[in-house]
């Protein structure tokens, strides 16, 4: 079958495509699968994220890699079954396949390429929200088998939608659980969580990465610029081919327009401007608000797309 080459790679794992070799259900509408994929999980790294789809005429999924195991050519990804696609994905069994599996796209992690002598003088406490658990264990992973510790927030509404807490406590060296309602661990979102540990357990934090809901990045942004605290933020605005042609993942970065499949996904924190983010992935619901983006941004695409 031919497939269309993209920045990354689109090999054939099995017959036909992507075969599934592990499905898991980690909370309610929450799915995590390992699918073989030879050369993407040779060549992946904690940061970057794949394009999954289903078959020829499905939707095109933006994914950040949770997992890979590059021994077993695998790559686990985790995703939340609450739009069309991503509810057909999660009638996916073991044995199935996926027609393109797209990757690695973006840049890896900062941290794996920092000077290590500077990486092992920093204090860092990675902050997930939600879903967003899934994108933060790869590094605190990478953190931990390269001699790195690191501090976890793993924040959710309640108790039943806390994931991937047991893998991150074998890699974290301290673990904290925030619930809103507090049915669990700490009773207070991420924020809350943060400011208990800064002032009243005396932790200091040269550096938090931040990856969940765009609200939630906001306001963990805006607390640690006000602690003076760098921070890192792992953008997932809309994103159509992954290759910066589309413009639909613009952003605003500072005094800069960016595109976070290709500049990013991460970015500093105290620099993007996530309302207007926030406001284009409202507008990209509505056929109106996409014409409204289209004929604003028509000439707005990153520089190497050849779209000029």
């Amino acid at each position: 079958m031919q497939v269309e080459k993209e920045r990354g790679f689109t090999d054939m794992a099995g017959s036909n495509g992507y075969t599934i070799t592990k499905k898991e259900s980690l909370a309610n509408s929450i799915y995590l699968m390992d699918v073989k994929a030879p050369r993407v999980s040779k060549n992946c790294y904690p940061g970057q994220f794949v394009i999954v789809k289903m078959d020829e005429k499905g939707e095109r999924i933006p994914l950040t890699i949770c997992d890979y195991d590059r021994e077993a050519e695998t790559v686990t990804i985790v995703f939340q079954a609450i739009g069309t696609s991503t509810q057909m994905m999660a009638q996916y069994e073991v044995g199935e396949e996926f027609r393109d599996f797209t990757g690695p796209l973006g840049h890896r992690s900062e941290l794996i390429d920092m000077n290590r002598e500077e990486l092992s003088d920093l204090k860092i406490l990675f902050v997930a929200g939600g879903v967003g658990a899934a994108p933060v264990y790869p590094q605190v992973k990478w953190m931990k088998e390269n001699g790195y510790e690191v501090d976890v927030i793993i924040g959710a509404r309640n108790k039943e939608l806390i994931i991937l807490e047991d893998r991150m406590k074998e890699y974290a060296k301290n673990c904290y659980i925030a619930t809103d309602d507090g049915s669990y661990g700490f009773h207070g979102n991420v924020n809350d969580c943060i400011k208990d540990l800064v002032n009243n357990q005396a932790k200091h934090y040269d550096l938090v990465v931040a990856i969940g809901p765009m609200i939630m990045m906001k306001f963990v942004s805006i607390l640690t610029k006000e602690l003076g605290i760098k921070t890192i933020v792992s953008m997932n605005p809309v994103m159509v081919d992954g290759t910066g042609m589309c413009g639909a993942c613009r952003l605003t970065i500072g005094d800069q327009v960016k595109f976070a499949c290709v500049d990013g996904p991460e970015f500093d924190g105290h620099l993007v401007n996530f309302d207007e983010a926030m406001k284009r992935v409202q507008m990209y619901k509505t056929e109106e608000g996409k014409k409204v983006l289209r004929e604003k941004e028509d000439t707005e695409h990153h520089p190497n797309c050849g779209c000029h």
